[in-house]
């Protein structure tokens, strides 16, 4: 096909179209390559926006990566901003534009068409989304607006949606010295992470002050005309607006960010008699391509095939839409290889907490009926002795065959390196037994010697020999009446705070003790995090003990599963040594 290419045109920049045309050129000298884009700006940071508006990308100018100028003057392409594409006639080859400066129109004709249309945020349908003071994140002058209300005086903000963006943008907001309410539908924040998962990051917001409100939704925005809300007596704070939760709480507010999701922006596919997806995303080939051969789609409007489950998705991230726009200028060009299915990697920083993500989490594997295994570690970022180290909370996701499927983090410093060596795992179709084995790089300042994804791996490989069984804090109160529960604890641990009714016996003594240790019924031990109950748990099984469970990630990830269970201070009470029934 590429001997007959003569002229390209690509409807969008920035990620996906951008990428498409600079390695289109780089493939192509002969071809012509025009892209229209309708905005101002078609090649920006977009990712950027939310640090721009915590003041901490100073200059405005940073986000905008390429002009048309620039992208003529290194890669001669015939960028046109501006430019609305209102059709395509896929008969004629040809695309209809209208200039947005003063309303013209004109035909572009193609020999390919590429759609890089994107996705635009989603607005709910309530009252009020139409005031000045409601606001979006998606663009350049969306930002503007957004530090042209603070630098006008914002005092107070609600944030309705707590996913990657919501957040980064309530940090931002917070930096600069507002009030910040998030709400959220969902009954946690990140609701792409599991839930124990998401509490850290939730902890990260309380803890600098924002107001956060899950379970619960924005059902309308008001003027805030200073008469009592809802009729009721008292001066309260007020704010330009009033927003309405479905709680029945009023929240006074001087901006609004709606950050709910996006949907892709298929208007000019569905028009064309596209093929869409079951998400209503266009439906591309390997290739990128549409179900016409000479267009192409790629970026946030298209269908992508998850990397783990296999199944159709829609991932708007800017990682994959780079990658297919560069595996449809290689097709086009007569490049091998195509597009490759993707994990939906991505990572926050919420204040001093990072959390990130990679492959399909514990809930959507249960909601999808998939089996797996679940393993939750608590080791340091680097090396325990080298001061500084601060505690990583990650969780493995695998498959009853060892194959890796997921794994999410939480922590500061670290979290990101040990995403990515997962998500290099996942793609490589890696086992648990493989993670075990990775050489990874290690100095105290940076790591240790048994990395926590070598640990992590350590950990799933003996759930997979049957040396390892878990019990996870959503277990209690389902457990059988007579079950031990065993702290293998110190006894000043236990003192200052243990599950309720369990035995304290130390890891360390557990050997001399185990006549205190009744037989015949479930045992669940627990410890701090993890690892001195696997100890106990070993010495138990290899003693005679059959049921015997080592509780998921101890104590540290019960907290966070488990915030309903207040744990129980005092000090342990030993039983007369040979008072429990033994192992026959």
């Amino acid at each position: 096909m590429a001997d007959r290419i003569r002229k390209v045109v690509v409807v969008g920049g920035v990620a996906g179209g951008m990428s498409f045309a600079a390695r289109a050129r780089r493939l192509s000298e002969e071809a012509e390559i025009v892209v229209l884009e309708r905005d101002e700006y078609v090649s920006f940071a977009n990712c950027g926006l939310p640090y721009y508006l915590a003041g901490e990308i100073p200059d405005r100018a940073s986000l905008l990566l390429h002009t048309p100028a620039s992208l003529a003057a290194s890669l001669a392409l015939d960028v046109r901003t501006g430019h609305e594409v209102v059709s395509v006639d896929t008969a004629a080859r040809s695309v209809r534009v209208r200039r947005r400066a003063d309303g013209t129109e004109y035909d572009e004709a193609y020999d390919a068409l590429v759609l890089s249309t994107g996705a635009t945020p989603l607005v709910p349908p309530i009252p009020g989304v139409d005031l000045p003071q409601v606001r979006v994140l998606r663009t350049v002058p969306d930002v503007d607006a957004l530090r042209g209300l603070v630098e006008a005086g914002a005092r107070r903000a609600v944030v309705a949606g707590a996913g990657f963006i919501g957040l980064e943008v309530a940090e931002a907001l917070r930096h600069r010295g507002l009030e910040v309410a998030v709400v959220d539908l969902a009954d946690q924040v990140l609701p792409p992470l599991d839930p124990e998962m998401a509490a850290a990051v939730e902890r990260a917001l309380v803890g600098a002050g924002v107001d956060v409100r899950t379970s619960t939704s924005v059902t309308a925005v008001e003027p805030d005309d200073g008469t009592p809300a809802d009729g009721a007596a008292g001066d309260g704070p007020r704010g330009a607006v009033r927003v309405r939760l479905s709680d029945g709480s009023v929240l006074p507010a001087d901006l609004v960010l709606l950050s709910v999701g996006v949907r892709p922006e298929t208007t000019l596919a569905r028009a064309a008699g596209l093929t869409l997806g079951e998400r209503g995303t266009v439906h591309v080939d390997e290739h990128l391509r549409t179900s016409d051969p000479h267009v192409y789609a790629v970026g946030d409007a298209v269908e992508v095939v998850d990397a783990v489950t296999g199944a159709p998705a829609a991932v708007p991230l800017a990682g994959p839409a780079n990658r297919q726009g560069r595996a449809a200028a290689n097709h086009l060009f007569g490049r091998r290889g195509g597009r490759t299915p993707v994990l939906g990697t991505a990572i926050v920083r919420v204040f001093d907490t990072v959390a990130a993500s990679t492959g399909r989490s514990e809930k959507a594997l249960r909601q999808a009926g998939i089996a797996h295994h679940v393993v939750h570690l608590h080791p340091g970022h680097h090396a325990g002795y080298y001061p500084g180290a601060r505690a990583l909370h990650l969780k493995l996701v695998f498959a009853p065959d060892g194959r890796v499927l997921g794994a999410q983090a939480t922590g500061s410093e670290g979290v990101d390196k040990r995403i990515d060596v997962v998500a290099t795992a996942i793609r490589a179709g890696m086992t648990v037994e493989d993670l075990a084995e990775l050489e990874l790089a290690y100095a105290p300042p940076f790591g240790s010697a048994k990395d926590p994804v070598n640990m992590a791996g350590f950990t799933a490989s003996n759930v997979l020999a049957g040396d390892l069984t878990l019990w996870r804090g959503r277990d209690l109160g389902a457990l059988p009446e007579d079950t031990v529960l065993l702290d293998a604890r110190s006894a000043k641990e236990f003192t200052a705070g243990h599950l309720p009714g369990a035995l304290n016996i130390p890891h360390t003594d557990l050997r001399a003790r185990l006549a205190e240790v009744p037989a015949g019924v479930p045992v669940r031990v627990y410890c701090a995090s993890g690892f001195r109950s696997y100890l106990a748990l070993r010495v138990l099984r290899q003693s005679g003990w059959d049921d015997v469970a080592s509780l998921s990630g101890g104590l540290a990830t019960f907290r966070l599963e488990r915030p309903d269970v207040a744990l129980e201070t005092g000090a342990p009470t030993r039983p007369l040594v040979g008072s429990a029934p033994q192992p026959g």
